[in-house]
């Protein structure tokens, strides 16, 4: 890269990285606050024995459409961060970061504190390590990152598939894979975005969206990352 390429790149990750932090921000202030609220609003059991009242969120139908709506966000703005607007895209991104909030929040009911505290450190360190990684190497990573694209719709058919077996041995495999593939997947991404930064003005219009897809694209690693890793090193309540 010559030297501009360099100062644009730099000053593209570092955008990137800040709109990530603040969604990772605004997901974990959220999710917090609404398992409060659902502690606060919890449903009873009647004398039939059924649980009554409470919050809705209590509802894993309610939570189901959330997490659609969720999938639904990030089709619209993968697919369609061209033709809208720069504060469209950011109004969209920081409305998906609410969205994981909400439908995170369960993870305080089932997991203990520390250990969520201990997953998340862990998983910033690896993230930060790798994404460093993927940013200095001079190594193309493309071939890497097809690998991870793979595992990654392995995962996804894996798990549907024990959504219905609710197999633990193999939920353990993809826990593992997991780590690995969106570890691959961090490097892959921040090596393509670097690159997207050495070769995009730096008064384009359309730099400011790409900063948002790429925040998204390093906020669902992250997510994923950290998921993963509560699973293994998560103690349950």
């Amino acid at each position: 890269m010559r030297d501009g390429d360099v100062i644009a790149a730099r000053s593209f990750m570092n955008r990137i990285y800040n709109w990530m932090a603040v969604g990772l921000a605004l997901t974990g202030g959220i999710a917090y606050g609404v398992y409060e609220y659902m502690m606060a609003n919890r449903p009873h059991v009647n004398f039939a024995g059924e649980l009554t009242g409470g919050s809705i969120l209590w509802s894993p139908t309610a939570m189901l459409v959330l997490i659609l709506l969720e999938f639904g966000l990030v089709i619209w703005i993968s697919a369609g961060i061209n033709k809208m607007s720069a504060g469209l895209a950011s109004g969209l991104f920081l409305l998906y970061a609410a969205l994981n909030g909400v439908t995170l929040a369960p993870i305080f009911l089932a997991y203990t504190a520390g250990s969520i505290a201990t997953a998340f450190f862990a998983c910033a360190g690896t993230f930060l390590v790798t994404s460093i990684f993927g940013y200095i190497t001079r190594m193309d990573l493309s071939g890497l990152g097809g690998l991870c694209m793979m595992g990654l719709w392995g995962i996804i058919i894996a798990s549907l598939i024990n959504f219905f077996t609710e197999s633990k041995g193999l939920e353990m495999i993809i826990t593992y894979v997991g780590v690995f593939v969106f570890i691959g997947l961090t490097a892959w991404d921040t090596q393509k975005l670097r690159q997207i930064g050495g070769i995009t003005g730096p008064d384009s219009v359309t730099l400011s969206k790409f900063v948002i897809l790429g925040a998204l694209t390093l906020y669902l690693d992250f997510i994923n990352l950290f998921l993963m890793l509560l699973r293994i090193f998560g103690d349950r309540k």
